[in-house]
């Protein structure tokens, strides 16, 4: 009879103990699956994550890419804060000479902006005399240029784009025989009627409101004539304050329209040139505008 008992308390110890153990190992099986599922699922939530992040990144890039294009057409370079080529201008006997160099002494390279690889844009003290010219190139950084200046006092602006180099357009002095004027002290009067006519052709300047800090649409009605061809588009426009310090030079929206856009951060009195070739020649039509 005792016998008996023992082998009954022994088979049930197995029992017992075969059924912990198959519940401990259901147990982790049901564990292990939990945590596989678990991170699976946030393997799979980060990535999804990430790759909304890198998505929204791409869109945003792209949308930069779309507004701040290779070549906005606006050259007053204000991004750069600081000047990586320096650039010279005398002029002598007829000859405007451009000398530039980066900060290693050597002639930096220039990329090609609409067809020409150097705009220089000459202004008079008195903001009358208007000149945009093309210097040809001379190897090690030099451009000339033959055009007669009056005896008077300019500001010379070289209008270029130099690869991998940071470059602020800056009005350059230049002082042409004894007696010359001075930028100092000049007053411009605000045009109010914005309708030039020069060689018989009309053009009428329309702006949306002219504040700071704003996109501006500049519209330049030219009466039903449309403009040649020139420099790649059809128009051009420069922008100078009156101290003939803030620089800025627009191209057309778009291949098709005299339209231009650009904006003002300071308010203030402008001049504005409006470049347009009829019969094969370019006029330069002037408006004085006011930015409040």
């Amino acid at each position: 009879m005792k016998q008996k008992n023992m082998l009954t308390w022994a088979i049930s110890a197995i029992v017992y103990l075969g059924l912990v153990i198959g519940g401990y190992t259901v147990y982790a099986i049901l564990d292990s699956n939990k945590n596989h599922t678990d991170t699976h699922t946030a393997t799979t939530n980060g990535n999804e994550e990430k790759e909304s992040i890198n998505e929204q990144a791409h869109n945003d890039n792209h949308a930069s890419q779309r507004s701040d294009g290779e070549d906005s057409g606006l050259s007053d370079h204000v991004a750069h804060s600081e000047n990586e080529v320096v650039t010279n201008v005398k002029y002598e006997n007829g000859l405007i000479t451009i000398d530039m160099k980066d900060k290693d002494q050597n002639p930096p390279e220039l990329e090609i902006s609409h067809e020409k690889i150097m705009h220089l844009i000459i202004v008079s003290a008195d903001l009358k005399e208007y000149y945009h010219l093309h210097p040809e190139e001379k190897g090690n950084g030099m451009y000339t240029q033959k055009f007669d200046l009056s005896e008077n006092s300019y500001k010379v602006f070289v209008d270029i784009k130099p690869k991998n180099l940071a470059y602020q357009v800056s009005p350059i002095e230049l002082h042409v025989g004894k007696g010359h004027g001075e930028h100092e002290g000049n007053s411009l009067k605000v045009d109010t009627n914005l309708t030039k006519t020069i060689n018989e052709k009309t053009v009428e300047l329309t702006t949306t409101e002219l504040g700071i800090n704003k996109n501006v649409t500049l519209s330049f009605d030219t009466k039903g004539i449309t403009p040649e061809p020139y420099l790649g588009s059809l128009g051009h426009v420069v922008i100078l304050d009156d101290k003939g310090e803030k620089f800025v030079h627009v191209h057309p929206t778009s291949e098709e329209k005299t339209v231009f856009e650009t904006k003002f951060d300071k308010p203030g009195i402008y001049k504005v040139w409006g470049e347009f070739k009829f019969d094969g020649k370019v006029n330069s039509y002037p408006f004085v505008i006011e930015v409040k």
